[in-house]
C-alpha cells in the first residue's frame, strides 16, 4: 500500500473517534450517521489489514495497531491545524505565537520571560494556563508552541519533548515591611508556630519546603495554601502573615517597600524550563527567545 492510497478521509474519522472513544458521540460531533462512520472505519481497517479497535461494552477501545495509528493521527492533524493557525496569523500580517503557563507558576516570570515579544510589531501572543499534564497534551496535538513549566518533564517515544532548562531563583521568605523591618528569620529553623501562607501542594517549591520543615522539626501554622501566583501576591501583600514564594512574584512590592525580604534559604529554589516538540515547525521568534534564554 502506498501513501496516495490512503483515505485521509477514512483517516480523520478514525481520529475523532478514538479521541471521543464513543462511535454515537463521534456521529453526532461529525454530522454523519453512525453506520456511515462505523463502515468508513472498516474500509480504513481493511486497507490497513489491521484491526483499529475492540468494543468494550459499549465503548470503543483502541487495540496495539489502533494506539500507533492513533500516535501518527496525533502528528498529522495536530500539524494541520498548526498550519491553519499559522496562515491565519499571516493573512492578519502577524505571526502567532501560542504560550501555555502551569497556573502555579509567577506571571511576572512569564511576563518578563516574554517582554522581547511585547514590542514586535510582527508578532500576536496567544497566552492560557492549566496543569502541566493538560498544556503538555495540547502541545502534542500541535495546539501550542511552548509550554513554560516549574518541573521537568520526561520525552519517550509516545511523548517526544524537548525539556530545556531556562534557570533558577531562590525562594525567600516575605513579610510586611512595617511589621518586619528590623528583623531576619532562619528558613525553616525559626517558622515554627509562625502563621505562613504557602504555595499550594501541587507546586513543586510546596514539596521541598515541606521537606526542610520535617527534618528540622518544625511545624509553621499554615494560613493559606495557594496554586496560583497572583492571589499569593495578593496575600502577601494585605494578609499580615509572612509567605513563602520566589521573589519575582512581589518583585514590585519589594522594589516599593511594601514588603520585606525577612529570610531565604539556599536549599529552596524554583526551577524554570521550556517545553517543545520535537515534531513542529521551528519559528524564529521563538528560536531566538529559547536561545537567549540559555
Amino acid at each position: 500500500m502506498n501513501v496516495e492510497q490512503l483515505n485521509f478521509h477514512h483517516l480523520f474519522y478514525f481520529w475523532r473517534v478514538a479521541r471521543i472513544g464513543h462511535l454515537t458521540r463521534a456521529a453526532q460531533e461529525l454530522h454523519t450517521s453512525q453506520s456511515a462512520l462505523s463502515a468508513q472505519i472498516r474500509q480504513l481497517e481493511d486497507r490497513l489489514a489491521e484491526p483499529l479497535f475492540v468494543r468494550e461494552g459499549r465503548r470503543l477501545a483502541l487495540t496495539e495497531s489502533g494506539q500507533m495509528v492513533l500516535a501518527y493521527c496525533e502528528n498529522i492533524f495536530g500539524l494541520g491545524q498548526e498550519m491553519l493557525g499559522r496562515l491565519q496569523g499571516r493573512s492578519e500580517g502577524m505571526e502567532r505565537l501560542r504560550l501555555g503557563s502551569v497556573a502555579t507558576l509567577s506571571r511576572n516570570y512569564q511576563e518578563n520571560w516574554i517582554k522581547p515579544l511585547l514590542a514586535d510589531a510582527s508578532v500576536t501572543l496567544s497566552l492560557e494556563s492549566g496543569t502541566l499534564q493538560d498544556l503538555v497534551d495540547r502541545l502534542l496535538q500541535h495546539q501550542l508552541d511552548v509550554v513554560l513549566a516549574n518541573e521537568a518533564v520526561t520525552s519517550d517515544v509516545d511523548r517526544p519533548l524537548h525539556c530545556r532548562f531556562l534557570g533558577s531563583q531562590d525562594i525567600s521568605l516575605v513579610g510586611p515591611a512595617a511589621t518586619w523591618s528590623a528583623r531576619t528569620l532562619r528558613v525553616p529553623e525559626d517558622l515554627d508556630a509562625l502563621d505562613l501562607a504557602l504555595p499550594g501542594p501541587r507546586h513543586a517549591l510546596r514539596r521541598q519546603f515541606d521537606a526542610l520543615c520535617m527534618a528540622a522539626d518544625v511545624r509553621p501554622r499554615i494560613r493559606a495554601e495557594v496554586d496560583d501566583m497572583a492571589m499569593l501576591r495578593l496575600i502577601a501583600r494585605d494578609s499580615g502573615w509572612l509567605t513563602v514564594l520566589p521573589e519575582v512574584v512581589v518583585q514590585d512590592e519589594l522594589r516599593n517597600g511594601i514588603l520585606l525580604r525577612v529570610g531565604q534559604s539556599t536549599q529552596l529554589q524554583e526551577h524554570f524550563y521550556a517545553i517543545t516538540t520535537t515534531h513542529r515547525h521551528r519559528m524564529e521568534r521563538l528560536e531566538r527567545l529559547l536561545a537567549s534564554s540559555e
